[in-house]
């Protein structure tokens, strides 16, 4: 079922839904067939003995679901940044990261994202739920969190196993 104010309609082997905060499109593959009707949405396969077509007609279910949450929702994730001197700013067109490196890592925003930083955290938003995951990703991989002090960028809800550092030996054994 389509909450109210979404719109969904087939284009040819694209399906575009429209809702509260944008709008998203998704081409289909010709192994999957899509109809709007009644507000529901519903996908088909033409051999459903066949591997490949269930795999496909399962993902393009998720991806469906997703644009649905996306132009209602929205998706977002947050980001912490750990450590001594590690600091975090953004503008409308990028952001600036400054996590221990002889220089600042300047990353461009795409389209259709928002990013907020306040102190510490990072929350990047947006419609579209790869493009948010990925984003995020790209922000924590430029230092991931360590194991024995824990700094780094990690995700908020993230758990870092740390390790015990270097033990010292007992005097005279």
């Amino acid at each position: 079922m389509l909450p109210a104010g979404v719109e969904a309609k087939v284009e040819g082997s694209k399906l575009v839904v429209a809702g509260v905060l944008g709008k998203q499109s998704l081409n289909v593959s010709a192994l999957v067939q899509v109809s709007v009707g009644d507000a529901k949405i519903t996908t088909a396969v033409k051999d459903r003995t066949d591997r490949r077509q269930r795999a496909l007609w399962g993902t393009t279910h998720s991806l469906i679901a997703n644009m649905v949450k996306g132009v209602t929702e929205g998706y977002s994730k947050k980001l912490e940044v750990v450590g001594v001197g590690y600091r975090v700013s953004a503008n409308k067109e990028k952001v600036t990261l400054q996590l221990g490196h002889s220089h600042p890592v300047e990353l461009a925003i795409p389209a259709g994202l928002e990013v907020k930083v306040e102190k510490n955290l990072i929350t990047v938003s947006g419609i579209d739920k790869q493009l948010v995951g990925q984003f995020s990703a790209l922000i924590r991989q430029q230092r991931k969190p360590e194991p024995y002090k824990g700094k780094g960028v990690k995700y908020s809800d993230e758990v870092i196993r740390r390790k015990a550092g270097k033990v010292v030996k007992a005097v005279g054994a």
